[in-house]
């Protein structure tokens, strides 16, 4: 899941060296934070958080195979 958060994110921002994404496991579900540069935060939220809801609505699509639930946090660094 990780992976393939990662790579959605780098195809979005404008300096995809700077995505970083680390995973927070628990037992039934996982935290997924994406850190992105600064000035690529908008693009990753999106118009009225449009971009941030679609990826949350792959990854909740894609967690029905693991039987966890995965939560997205979006952060600048």
């Amino acid at each position: 899941m990780k992976e393939m958060l990662e790579a959605i994110a780098k195809t979005i921002v404008d300096k995809p060296a700077d995505v970083k994404v680390s995973e927070i496991e628990g037992e039934a579900s996982s935290i997924l934070e994406i850190k992105v540069a600064k000035e690529d935060l908008g693009k990753m939220i999106g118009k009225k958080g449009k971009t941030a809801q679609s990826i949350r609505n792959l990854v909740y699509a894609a967690s029905f195979k693991y039987s966890k639930r995965y939560q997205i946090e979006i952060q600048a660094h």
